[in-house]
């Protein structure tokens, strides 16, 4: 195009500067600048190549006419082919025959002629528009003039749409930070987590694969958590601390980039097609949890903004990876604990008995049920001979597998202790001395010992601080109490203990202080309304009796959880 006066020069580069100045949207801006160029030169393949100060290099930005893989991966160092040397000299070059000089980077068999101008920003080198015709001398003097008018025009343009993008990826990172904190912290599933991380720092920077390697402090080895390439999750070997880039980011604590795997001698090939990498610790309170590892397949991807923005990320990332580890290791405590305590409860199962063999002159029934997997009270029974057996029944402070244990260890001793036909009150002395003499901490137990003479029909009772039991006869209650200092808590002491002579048809009932605690709401179950149960139902069998004391703890209780363990024996004088 040639312009016939200079007023419509003029005004041709008016429609430049007001073409190029009405977007901050790069891609945009190249499009047109592209449009600009194609109304005025001719050419067959065009492209606008922006420079890179920290790798010195220029990459195709924009392009028309080129091999996709040209445009897309082709890099030119300043002083390399007809482009970089226009870019190193700052001046426009004109080639009418790109087969005499040996600068030419062959891009396409058919060029003939190039036509290379820079774009200055004060000085400071932009990048460079590079024109290809495959007709020779396609291009004239007055085309390079007109070029270096255009290019001294959109120069600064795209300057400031670099800055503008630059700074509006800043606060995208920034905005992302902000939201992070709380975000990360709610999520307590790693998985989730990671995978979360993953697609935030995508948001951020477009790698072609992202790692995360978490510390086993005890092998010295990082371990892969979790890996994504190209949006599909591939597993990734272990690495030893101090090995490979990442392994040295670990062990250095320092970030790594790396513009050119190829030239690095740590570089562990994981994809043959990976040409940069970046490597950031995660670190918390001075210590090193892991290593987020992003790669490309493009050399000298990661800028200086992107480490600014992965080091930004870095510590929020450590602290949400350890907990979120942290808390995948307390859940699977909590399940292992479980694991034990349904095998304790299986074991309790077998410990207490859910029926008691005949006992000649008596009719037994047993309810009991945990407040959690595992109960604490404990009862048992021991036959001294056809005449005589002794029923124990307690509740060991506290709940769970604790109280289960300490309640273990009673029957144990009891076992122990029993066969030698002491009185219940003598045997209550023994059991406290033998536990204080194992010196279990902040554990005591409330116990009875009831010793059933069949031939006397009378039972002998001693406590150590157990609930009085309830006499039932014919349906009026009859008063029968004895007291005494819990058993494992003071040494030297003593134990009293009563006779309840009884009748055929009276019902004996121990219980844990668990049914007259059981709550519902702020209102306790209480000992009138267990009194005005048996009352009520006398004539029950034992079995029948206990079941029914258990059924209306629950309709008293509604939804209200069970406050304590629950036992209840009841003894029928036959």
């Amino acid at each position: 195009m040639r312009f016939k006066e200079r007023a419509e020069l003029l005004d041709f580069l008016l429609e430049v500067s007001s073409v190029t100045s009405e977007t901050l949207d790069l891609d945009r801006l190249l499009a047109n600048v592209a449009d600009i160029v194609k109304d005025v030169i001719p050419h067959e393949l065009f492209a606008i190549l922006l420079y890179n100060d920290r790798t010195r290099t220029l990459r195709m930005r924009y392009s028309i006419g080129h091999h996709d893989e040209v445009a897309k991966n082709l890099s030119i160092r300043l002083g390399e082919g007809i482009t970089g040397a226009a870019a190193a000299s700052r001046q426009p070059i004109l080639v009418p025959d790109v087969r005499t000089d040996s600068r030419y980077l062959n891009a396409l068999d058919a060029v003939r002629a190039e036509l290379a101008v820079p774009m200055l920003v004060r000085g400071k080198l932009v990048g460079v528009i590079d024109l290809q015709s495959t007709r020779l001398n396609a291009f004239s003097e007055q085309d390079r003039a007109l070029l270096v008018l255009i290019a001294s025009r959109v120069g600064t343009s795209i300057d400031n749409a670099r800055l503008y993008r630059r700074v509006e990826r800043q606060n995208r990172t920034l905005r992302v930070l902000a939201h992070l904190s709380q975000e990360f912290s709610s999520i307590l599933d790693i998985d989730e987590l990671l995978t979360k991380i993953a697609i935030t720092v995508r948001a951020l920077i477009n790698y072609d694969a992202f790692s995360i390697f978490l510390v086993d402090e005890d092998r010295r080895i990082l371990t892969c958590r979790f890996s994504q390439r190209y949006d599909e999750q591939n597993t990734v070997d272990i690495i030893p601390l101090g090995k490979g880039i990442t392994g040295t980011a670990a062990q250095t604590r320092q970030v790594i980039r790396v513009p050119d795997v190829r030239a690095d001698a740590r570089y562990i090939p994981t994809q043959p097609d990976v040409l940069s990498e970046v490597a950031v610790p995660l670190v918390l309170r001075d210590r090193v949890v892991g290593v987020m590892d992003l790669e490309s397949i493009r050399l000298s991807f990661f800028t200086d903004d992107h480490l600014r923005a992965l080091s930004l990320l870095a510590p929020q990332i450590a602290t949400s990876v350890e907990n979120a580890r942290l808390y995948e290791e307390l859940a699977k405590r909590e399940q292992r604990m479980e694991q034990d305590l349904r095998a304790a409860y299986k074991l309790q199962s077998v410990l207490l008995p859910r029926t008691v063999s005949d006992i000649i002159g008596l009719e037994v029934g047993i309810r009991s049920r945990p407040a959690r997997e595992i109960s604490g009270d404990l009862y048992d029974f021991f036959e001294h001979s056809d005449e005589y057996t002794l029923i124990a029944f307690g509740d060991v402070s506290g709940k769970g597998a604790a109280a289960a244990l300490y309640g273990a260890l009673i029957s144990g001793l009891l076992r122990i202790l029993a066969p030698r036909r002491r009185t219940p009150a003598q045997l209550m002395k023994l059991l406290n001395e033998a536990l204080l003499e194992r010196k279990v901490d902040a554990q005591y137990a409330t116990l009875s010992l009831v010793l059933w003479d069949s031939r006397k029909s009378t039972f002998t009772v001693a406590s150590a601080g157990t609930l009085p039991p309830i006499l039932s006869r014919s349906g009026e209650l009859i008063e029968s109490r004895v007291e005494g200092v819990p058993i494992g808590l003071l040494d030297d002491q003593d134990y009293d203990q009563i006779d309840i002579v009884t009748r055929p048809g009276d019902l004996l009932l121990l219980y844990s202080d668990g049914v007259e605690d059981q709550l519902s709401g702020t209102e306790d179950y209480g000992r009138e309304r267990l009194e005005r149960l048996i009352t009520g139902n006398w004539r029950d069998t034992p079995q029948e009796l206990t079941n029914r004391i258990f059924d209306d703890i629950d309709a008293f209780r509604g939804v209200t959880p069970l406050t304590d363990d629950q036992t209840a024996i009841a003894l029928r004088v036959l």
